[in-house]
């Protein structure tokens, strides 16, 4: 008998949040009420492997991803597990406007540091990495939609109506990120089956619907979560600063129906991020983390670095709007990366990360179903 068969048929000596979640679990065919999230450029197959053998969700972050890596990522989860997965990618924005005198200033703030980051890794050789590839969102769907995932999760807004259409015809799961109950209620309106709350303590780029506003409506999780509970009538994931039972007991009991972690898996056995990355995430304080734009123009939460100390003073020329200031870093970022070096590194981390642990991630999955439990009597 599984853990989930276990519980359904206990329900007399445990806490109606259990209750919920088991319920949450069943319905996605899971054994226990936690998600992978998904994290662009950071969920390798193997790591989803292991979560979906533990009994969580999987997850796959599709957005730097062309059709083609989406198909093999989801042929290669499959070929090791047969537990199911998300599928996640951005709504875009349209191209913003551009400002040619901010950019040149944009470029000579850049170029000491990617010269910087290219001298400590000189064998790497300039200008290496993954060039830039123009991607088509719609056939990015087609893609996702083809994998035939338990969900698909959207982020920065919602899908187009004929999107939502096709995924309820394949039975497709739709978990709508938000960052404000007012965004949870738009989504819901469209058709989302779940909404994913995104507190303001989650590692990475901030799910606002409106990029200009994410500074505006930064709402940690503990108050954003029972508020988008009490005005929604579907589940509502918990995400942003959950790291250990203890939060994830808290998130079940403000109403979450499951709990989902980014941050939380990143120093996992089957993680594929950098050594200094790992490294400083294991030190971070929330204190020691920072919501910024100076990587990609979008809202982001990282390790505070030389870099972003910089990139944030009072003489610094202000970011351009994503993807432009995406562009403009690449170099610089995947320079830091090939040389392990923290200084100008893209070190997303949410402010739970000193949390994170260097084990495997079924012990992260299984501790944090049998504390929740434990906590919860």
């Amino acid at each position: 008998m599984t853990d989930l068969d276990t519980l359904m048929n206990s329900r007399h000596s445990r806490h109606p949040s259990i209750d919920r979640a088991a319920s949450f679990a069943e319905r996605l065919g899971l054994r226990v009420p936690v998600m992978l999230a998904p994290m662009a450029g950071a969920c390798p197959p193997s790591l989803s492997i292991a979560v979906c053998e533990a009994g969580g969700l999987g997850a796959c972050g599709a957005l730097l991803m062309s059709p083609e890596e989406i198909q093999r990522w989801a042929g290669d989860v499959r070929a090791q597990t047969g537990g199911p997965f998300q599928m996640n990618i951005w709504v875009p924005d349209p191209e913003p406007p551009r400002d040619a005198e901010q950019e040149s200033r944009l470029r000579q703030f850049l170029h000491p540091w990617q010269l910087a980051m290219e001298e400590c890794a000189p064998h790497a050789g300039r200008g290496e990495g993954r060039a830039a590839v123009v991607l088509n969102f719609d056939e990015q769907c087609e893609a996702m939609l083809a994998t035939e995932p338990a969900a698909i999760s959207s982020i920065m807004g919602l899908f187009p109506e004929a999107m939502v259409a096709d995924m309820k015809r394949r039975g497709i799961v739709w978990m709508a990120t938000a960052t404000t109950v007012a965004e949870a209620v738009t989504a819901v309106h469209a058709g989302a089956d779940v909404i994913v709350a995104q507190g303001m303590e989650a590692g990475g780029h901030r799910g606002s619907f409106v990029a200009a506003e994410a500074e505006q409506s930064l709402v940690g999780l503990m108050s954003l979560l029972p508020a988008i509970v009490d005005e929604v009538d579907v589940p509502v994931v918990a995400t942003g600063g959950i790291a250990d039972a203890r939060g994830a007991a808290a998130a079940l009991l403000l109403g979450a129906s499951a709990v989902q972690l980014g941050t939380g898996f990143l120093r996992t056995t089957e993680s594929s991020i950098s050594p200094a990355w790992a490294q400083a995430i294991a030190r971070t304080r929330p204190e020691d983390t920072v919501a910024t734009r100076s990587f990609t123009g979008r809202l982001g939460r990282a390790v505070r670095n030389r870099y972003l100390e910089s990139a944030m003073g009072a003489d610094a020329p202000s970011p351009a709007p994503f993807p432009v200031q995406s562009r403009l870093t690449q170099g610089m970022r995947q320079a830091a990366t090939r040389a392990d070096n923290i200084d100008a590194m893209q070190a997303w981390a949410g402010q739970s990360a000193r949390l994170s642990r260097a084990v495997p991630a079924a012990q992260i999955v299984d501790e944090l179903w049998q504390g929740m439990q434990t906590l919860l009597g």
